[in-house]
């Protein structure tokens, strides 16, 4: 990598900081072409593997042997159980709020009662308790009564689905798909929203649980995480208004009567890829193998043939494809998940993963393991009648 220095225009500032180097990523990258990679590996190739296999691949960058993701996993289990008061507190929180209102509560409730204000210890606990931590938050949200007892000897999202109170839910049939959705988020890179505000609020030397609650406050928003329930919405909406027998032309002229009226195209484009997030191209060959004849499946593979084809027409769109937030939440709802206020959440529990271990590195490994500097960037003053 080149230590030249480049000269600092106009046309970098306001942007986001969007595509400028600030740091290493020591978990995952994401290739424009490629897609995602776990500790080098294609995300596409560790589907099959277990939860906290892929865990161990990315807290210590290399794939286990089983015997060690046997020691790993026992030690996750052991960590898992939240106290009997964090819990007490969680479920006397008001419940008006968006479920992510909720979650970046509790995370911080459970680092007042059982924080350990140590990153490497906290970083394991908040993975360890996430399930918990998140099947509460969703339970209490929804009305759904008092969240069964943690059983973190049935496996990682073996227990978390364990812990949902679904109404009239097949587990057996949405524990692959939640356990499939926990992988594929686990991590995206070092500079999506929520995982760099999570290592920018851990530079004050603020303790894990807070970092980690600002990190899924920013992920909260429509922009990063909360677009896969957005995402939903949309195709929801299109099939109310095409029903499921809907023709590729019907959908490319929904498509085009909501670009010329300046509507939004959701769960198309992303800031890395410039091809189909391979997430999303998984979720689809398991619809179209599952779930072939459900509507919003039915719907989902139309926006996703007919939705380029528009989309490539504008030459400032770099990435007219699908992003995994596209077919996410239609196979959490085909496999009998149809929740969409709560899918940020369980984007949030699988995030936790990645964010707590990128925190652990910045702070206790980087820089030969002073950490690193508060984030303190640079602004430019500018008169407001400007």
């Amino acid at each position: 990598m080149s230590d030249a220095l480049f000269e600092i225009t106009k046309d970098h500032l306001e942007t986001g900081m969007r595509g400028y180097p600030v740091g290493y990523c020591t978990t995952s990258t994401v290739d424009p072409v490629k897609g995602l990679f776990y500790a080098g590996i294609p995300v596409k190739d560790l589907i099959n593997q277990e939860p906290e296999q892929v865990i161990y691949l990315l807290y210590y960058g290399k794939q286990g042997s089983p015997e060690e993701v046997k020691k790993f996993t026992e030690e996750l289990r052991a960590r898992a159980l939240l106290s009997p008061q964090t819990v007490n507190h969680i479920c006397g929180l008001p419940r008006q709020g968006h479920p992510m209102d909720l979650f970046c509560s509790a995370i911080f409730i459970c680092g007042m009662l059982e924080g350990k204000n140590d990153y490497r210890e906290d970083c394991l606990n908040l993975i360890a308790k996430a399930p918990q931590l998140a099947a509460t938050v969703i339970n209490h949200h929804a009305g759904w009564g008092s969240t069964p007892p943690s059983k973190p000897e049935l496996g990682y999202m073996e227990n978390f689905t364990q812990m949902l109170n679904i109404p009239n839910s097949n587990k057996s049939q949405l524990m692959p798909i939640l356990k499939l959705f926990n992988i594929l988020h686990f991590d995206h890179g070092g500079g999506n929203l929520s995982t760099f505000v999570g290592k920018a609020v851990a530079s004050s030397l603020e303790h894990m649980y807070g970092s980690m609650a600002a990190a899924m406050a920013a992920l909260a928003g429509s922009r990063h995480g909360k677009a896969n329930q957005d995402c939903l919405e949309f195709v929801k909406n299109v099939l109310s208004l095409l029903g499921e027998n809907a023709t590729p032309e019907q959908v490319e002229s929904l498509i085009r009567t909501r670009l010329s009226s300046n509507q939004l195209i959701f769960g198309f484009g992303h800031a890395v890829l410039r091809v189909e997030d391979p997430r999303a191209t998984i979720f689809y060959e398991i619809g179209e193998n599952k779930y072939p004849n459900h509507p919003l499946i039915k719907i989902a593979r139309l926006l996703r043939s007919e939705g380029p084809k528009v989309l490539k027409e504008n030459p400032k769109i770099a990435n007219p494809y699908p992003n995994v937030d596209a077919i996410s939440g239609v196979l959490l709802s085909a496999a009998g998940f149809p929740y969409p206020e709560y899918f940020t959440v369980l984007f949030g529990l699988a995030r936790i993963v990645g964010i707590s271990i990128q925190v652990v590195y910045e702070r206790c490994e980087a820089r030969g393991g002073k950490g690193t500097p508060i984030v303190r960037p640079k602004y430019i003053y500018k008169p407001r009648n400007e």
